[in-house]
């Protein structure tokens, strides 16, 4: 089953439409006041259908930035059947706070989320040390003249890139994940990494300097 239907199927099997199920089951039993039960009873159709429409809302909404959810959770977690139980979570807990979002950026917000949720499982399953200390005065050495996007985006050997950045530390694979391959302005990025603008120029430039000299080390090898 693929991760859209699994979704959908998890949405649609969430635990406010089992409810409604037993509540109507119960109420409808309760024949000492007509006049109530049929008040009850259309009022929970009511609610239903209110559900119905906020979920066909949610998926209209979220479901397009499903590919860009299961991008950042695989190049968080470095393996797909973790990275597809995390998006699947990360629906079901945005799909739960659906009626909070009163923002224009829907991938944003889902992305955070995913974020959130794919660091949870990291600490979880202590697969990589998840606090790297910073030093904002530190600048990797380094070759800008490089264009990096030329490194993510135009390089002749896509899996030669893979491996190296599967070799970075996470909050590097993150940051050129969320830049390169989803495009998102440094305002995103801070916003999903809740990390000052400054911190994500700082911080990519070293992910990137990072990315080339592994690349460099891995070219180095070929040779």
């Amino acid at each position: 089953m693929k991760t859209t239907d699994l979704i959908k199927d998890s949405l649609n099997h969430s635990s406010w439409r089992r409810g409604f199920l037993q509540d109507a089951s119960e109420t409808e039993d309760f024949e000492s006041e007509p006049k109530i039960v049929k008040f009850v009873v259309v009022k929970k159709r009511e609610e239903s259908h209110a559900k119905k429409e906020e979920l066909m809302s949610f998926e209209a909404v979220m479901l397009p930035h499903l590919d860009a959810a299961h991008n950042l959770a695989k190049w968080l977690l470095r393996n797909e059947q973790d990275a597809q139980d995390v998006v699947q979570e990360a629906f079901l807990r945005a799909f739960k706070s659906f009626g909070g979002f009163n923002g224009s950026n829907g991938r944003a917000w889902l992305l955070t989320i995913v974020r959130n949720t794919s660091y949870t499982l990291l600490k979880k399953s202590r697969v990589s040390a998840l606090t790297i200390p910073f030093d904002e005065e530190i600048h990797a050495s380094g070759h800008e003249s490089v264009s990096p996007a030329t490194i993510l985006e135009h390089s002749e050997d896509a899996e030669l890139i893979r491996e190296a950045m599967e070799g970075l530390p996470s909050e590097f694979r993150e940051i050129l994940t969320l830049r390169h391959h989803e495009g998102l302005s440094y305002k995103e990025i801070a916003d999903i990494a809740q990390i000052p603008p400054g911190t994500v120029m700082s911080r990519l430039a070293r992910a990137r300097a990072k990315l080339r000299e592994c690349l460099a080390g891995r070219i180095g090898k070929e040779k």
